[in-house]
């Protein structure tokens, strides 16, 4: 059974602004989240590295350095092909360490089954709806799931048919996320994980990827972050006993 960490997802009732990191794996990623955003001067896109330690350790910089209400893991993703369809957005309501364990003879042990620890991050529901929302009203559905972070991307049918089977709703698979949100959790601030399909999880075929089209979702995403942020500065006002 997966367990869950929870963070405070209030911010300071005497702050009424909202700055928000967003962090990416690499530049091309960043610079098409900068291509909608504009300059809005309360969100910062940053380059955290590929892989979980290297989006963990970075991201844990970042925030040590200033103080941010909301962490949000962008970027290209594989997708399950029963969930998703190449060039959709997918937002995480959990983050889930899908690699987190150890192999047994019986199949997979997650953290959870060793009793070692917890291998999945929540996001504020309030955030998700206000970004499902801002994005929808402009450019059409987004699927919410669970989001998988490993260290080693599937390239096998029989790799995918494991994870599908594990966590039957998951909707795509990177290799950041759990390490940001665990960032973000040590300091106590909600974070999110976004991704944009490039391709479906399965037998590694680059001729297929699609990450043109997996980009301009991103840029999308950017576009619709001030629409996002007025919502859910509503939504924390109003759990704060703000008029």
């Amino acid at each position: 059974m997966i367990q869950e960490r929870l963070v405070d997802t209030s911010i300071n009732p005497i702050n009424t602004n909202i700055h928000i990191l967003i962090v990416t794996s690499v530049e091309a990623e960043k610079n098409a989240i900068e291509k909608g955003l504009g300059n809005l001067s309360y969100v910062d896109v940053k380059i955290v590295g590929v892989g979980p330690i290297s989006a963990a350790v970075e991201t844990a910089k970042h925030i040590a350095n200033t103080k941010y209400d909301l962490v949000i893991c962008a970027g290209i993703a594989g997708g399950f092909a029963t969930h998703t369809s190449i060039g959709s957005l997918v937002i995480a309501d959990k983050i889930i360490a899908a690699d987190l364990g150890a192999q047994s003879p019986d199949g997979f042990l997650s953290l959870e089954d060793l009793q070692l620890g917890t291998t999945c991050v929540s996001s504020p529901t309030s955030a998700i709806d206000c970004m499902k929302t801002s994005f929808s009203q402009t450019y059409g559905d987004v699927m919410i799931g669970s989001i998988l972070t490993l260290s080693t991307v599937t390239g096998t049918d029989n790799t995918c048919n494991q994870l599908a089977n594990r966590f039957p709703y998951a909707v795509a698979e990177a290799m950041e996320g759990f390490g940001v949100a665990s960032a973000a959790h040590s300091y106590n601030i909600p974070s999110m994980e976004i991704r944009a399909i490039s391709n479906h999880i399965g037998p590694r075929d680059k001729s297929k990827w699609r990450i043109r089209e997996a980009l301009d979702e991103l840029t999308k995403l950017g576009s619709i972050m001030k629409d996002f942020t007025n919502a859910w500065k509503i939504i924390l006002q109003k759990e704060a006993g703000k008029p």
